[in-house]
């Protein structure tokens, strides 16, 4: 088993920035000087990222982050990896740091009451409580937590169409949860915008609930949205609750489909996977822009003389 060297951070900050570009250039130039790869977003809402580095470099990022008052809150989720998770390093400015359609809810006014991960634990069977996933299809599909509510979505903005589902339940406590977290602080607080009272999330999500627990009833894995694609959270009762795309037998071994028109997320045994050549029909089998598939299932983007410094560089001009 190759050592893991590495460390990957995931961690979000719901906080003011008044000047997100200008934010940018100072992160995005920390990270080069530590060589740290990953996906960083900044937004007027807050921080989202993923990182990957050797562990000196992450700690010495994680007291960056929480150097600034701003970010002093921020809960970094740390895993061991044998290598970088991502092969580039992009620092992004967009409008949300998550994808919601939710832009009018602001969760450090108001969101669900967080939940450690041993308090999930402890509640997560009760008949008062109703656990329910806020995450996209292919998410929940190769891994959830056992008796779960799950969401036929797509995308997380499409999750407010869908609460209509939690109707029946208004009673009962509800309590959210999602990879590393950031999408419940929006989703428990867009519940309680619809009258819902008694509403929680699960704090740093499954993720953290992995790390500090045992990970008893998460069943499955977890997908994650870097170059490990799959976590394995479960080490007390875990169980394979995905089947393959093609053959339909239990697998919990995450591709994307070898046809880039397609790209599907779904879940493909090593046999089908060889015999498919990483697609996930015999129509994608024979696209003419089919991948080679190299045995994993991941397609990293092009590199095309990719150079970390190049953005840093047009956006210092843009602004001087």
């Amino acid at each position: 088993m190759n050592e893991k060297k590495y460390h990957v951070l995931l961690y979000y900050c719901y906080t003011r920035i008044e000047d997100p570009e200008q934010y940018r250039l100072e992160h995005h130039q920390f990270c080069l000087d530590h060589n740290l790869r990953g996906r960083i977003i900044i937004a007027h809402e807050g921080l989202n990222g993923t990182v990957s580095g050797l562990p000196d470099d992450c700690e010495r990022y994680m007291a960056y982050v929480k150097a600034d008052s701003r970010f002093a809150h921020t809960d970094f989720k740390i895993e061991a990896h044998e290598g970088h998770a991502f092969q580039k390093l992009h620092v992004r400015v967009k409008p949300e740091i998550v994808h919601s359609g939710l832009r009018h809810i602001d969760p450090t006014v108001r969101t669900g009451q967080h939940l450690s991960p041993q308090e999930f634990r402890e509640i997560k069977g009760s008949d008062d409580v109703v656990i329910v996933d806020v995450r996209s299809n292919y998410e929940h599909e190769l891994g959830r937590f056992k008796g779960a509510l799950t969401f036929d979505i797509e995308n997380f903005r499409d999750f407010p169409e869908k609460v209509k589902e939690l109707e029946p339940y208004k009673g009962k406590k509800i309590v959210t949860y999602c990879t590393g977290g950031i999408k419940c602080e929006k989703a428990s607080a867009y519940l309680l915008e619809q009258g819902f009272e008694n509403v929680y999330q699960l704090h740093g999500g499954i993720i953290k609930y992995g790390l500090e627990t045992d990970g008893e009833d998460f069943e499955g894995r977890c997908y994650v949205f870097d170059g490990r694609v799959v976590t394995d959270i479960n080490k007390k009762n875990p169980v394979v609750v995905s089947r393959c795309c093609v053959c339909q037998q239990p697998s919990d071994r995450m591709v994307n489909c070898a046809n880039p028109v397609c790209n599907l997320h779904a879940p493909m045994c090593e046999a089908c996977g060889q015999e498919m050549e990483g697609a996930c029909s015999p129509a994608c089998r024979e696209h003419p822009e089919k991948r080679p598939y190299d045995g994993t299932g991941y397609y990293a983007k092009e590199m095309n003389g990719y150079d970390p410094y190049h953005a840093l560089k047009s956006t210092q001009k843009h602004l001087s």
